[in-house]
């Protein structure tokens, strides 16, 4: 948003999405499919390394929070994008498919698939397998053993319980040559298995397990802070019939131009221009406005804010998946798709770390035994403790649930972050100008001033995009002057 009219050059970004905007103005179609099973980097790379090089892909978008990989193509059928999908054990189901506009689900049904949520049959399955991991660790001590009948068999129940997806995940990353996370613990367990480390096997399996269903559930949350913003609108209104009465119906079914009722106390439902009555609104939820707005006749309405006063009639402008809340809403799932600069880098360091540690390991299982006659076992175990530690679970996992956390934590308390990387750059922020209603302006800087007679922290420039023609002390230009007025004559400017 700019705070004045001038004439200024395209923006960079903008510049360097006009590539991207042509592209996808040809031939290109696009498919969006919604994988349950996607909720971790180590699901992402493994379907970038599938798909990546197929014939008609041309670039995939992923969307950890939703759930949602979208991919820009050149087929004539999905067919083998859905095919290699399941080959990988992701279940995928089309969304929205640009070639056939049939296909897909429907906003309910979208919304309904896309709410996960743990299983009790999942949760009760861990919580049989770590109580069998600790017995087998108990056993073991105990017994002075860790072969007995005993231990074998508690440690086989906490696998099966608790790690049969990691090693299922393993086998399949092992099969299409993509190296991951899954792969390094399922030959960390199986390893440990061969050598009779049967308690630390089961307890290895287990906590990667209970890892990862921590991380699913950090990103549960932070997707519930999504799921706020979309029901800050209404699901049915009050509309007008053709025969001048009022029946209440769906918000998602309600077109443009149809006569809308809201009732003092209620939130509005859609975006529209007010046709009769007069009220005050609430805006906060969009706008920010900290105190009600007086609406007559020919004024805008905002979907999800409160009418407060009086009852008025409106017809609406934009249909629910166009609203400005749903424009917001979008913007905040479209800017958790993004990848920040420091989720790249871990990503890109990744793909060489893990095939480095494999290599390492197999180096710390081989190279005493064979050059330097020391027995085998220990040595092996030693590799396998190497691959344990080694793992990059911890680096490559934090990266994107930090970001989805903060962008969602952010939209939760209405500000609204274009994407990670934009988040990653507020660490360089020192001064942050704001308007009344807490709109962040992108500020053009066009002319400085230097206030006179004060210390040399009190020369502050004016980047408002305006022309200042005198020292900041009042409204004579609009760009929150006041608040700098104020603050300049309290001296807490910094």
């Amino acid at each position: 948003m700019d705070c004045c009219d001038h004439n200024h050059p395209p923006k960079k970004n903008d510049l360097d999405m006009a590539p991207v905007l042509s592209t996808l103005a040809g031939d290109n179609a696009q498919v969006v499919f919604l994988i349950q099973k996607m909720d971790c980097p180590t699901e992402e790379k493994l379907i970038r390394d599938r798909l990546t090089g197929m014939d008609g892909i041309k670039s995939m978008q992923f969307n950890l929070m939703q759930r949602e990989l979208t991919v820009q193509h050149t087929l004539n059928s999905i067919a083998p994008v859905t095919l290699a999908l399941k080959q990988l054990d992701l279940d995928p189901v089309v969304k929205s498919d640009s070639l056939d506009q049939a296909a897909g689900l429907s906003d309910v049904a979208a919304a309904a698939a896309s709410d996960y949520q743990i299983s009790p049959l999942k949760w009760t399955l861990m919580a049989v397998s770590g109580m069998t991991a600790g017995g087998a660790e108990v056993a073991a001590w105990t017994m002075g053993t860790d072969s007995s009948w005993l231990v074998v068999g508690l440690a086989l129940l906490a696998i099966v319980t608790g790690g049969l997806d990691t090693l299922k995940k393993g086998w399949i990353a092992l099969r299409h040559f993509s190296l991951n996370m899954n792969f390094l613990m399922s030959l960390a367990v199986i390893g440990a298995a061969a050598i009779g480390q049967w308690p630390e096997a089961a307890m290895v399996i287990f906590l990667f397990a209970a890892a990862e269903m921590i991380e699913a559930l950090s990103l549960d949350r932070a997707r519930n802070a999504i799921k706020g913003l979309m029901t800050m609108a209404p699901d049915m209104a009050a509309v007008e019939s053709p025969s001048g009465s009022w029946e209440v119906l769906p918000a998602r079914s309600v077109a443009v131009e149809t006569v809308v009722r809201v009732k003092p106390g209620e939130r509005i439902p859609l975006d529209g221009v007010i046709i009769t009555g007069q009220t005050t609104i609430n805006q906060a939820p969009i706008t920010g406005e900290s105190m009600p707005i007086e609406k007559q006749p020919g004024d805008t309405v905002f979907a999800g804010t409160i009418n407060e006063r009086g009852e008025f009639d409106y017809k609406v402008t934009a249909v629910q998946a166009n609203s400005t809340l749903s424009r917001i809403i979008k913007s905040v799932q479209q800017a958790q798709g993004e990848r920040a600069p420091t989720q790249r880098f871990v990503d890109q360091f990744a793909r060489y770390y893990i095939p480095v540690v494999v290599v390492l390991a197999l180096a710390v299982a081989l190279v005493a035994p064979a050059f330097m006659g020391a027995p085998f076992q220990p040595w092996l175990y030693k590799a396998l403790v190497l691959l344990v530690i080694a793992c990059p679970c911890a680096l490559v996992i934090s990266t994107p649930v930090t970001v989805v956390s903060g962008l969602a934590a952010a939209a939760k308390h209405g500000i609204l972050i274009k994407g990670g990387i934009y988040l990653e750059e507020g660490r360089k922020l020192r001064a942050l100008a704001l308007d009344k209603t807490g709109t962040n302006y992108h500020w053009q800087a066009c002319s400085h001033r230097y206030i006179s007679g004060g210390p040399r922290s009190w020369r502050q420039r004016c980047a408002s995009g305006c022309e200042p023609v005198e020292p900041i002390r009042s409204s004579r230009f609009h760009c929150g002057s006041r608040a700098l007025g104020r603050a300049k004559s309290s001296r807490s400017i910094v």
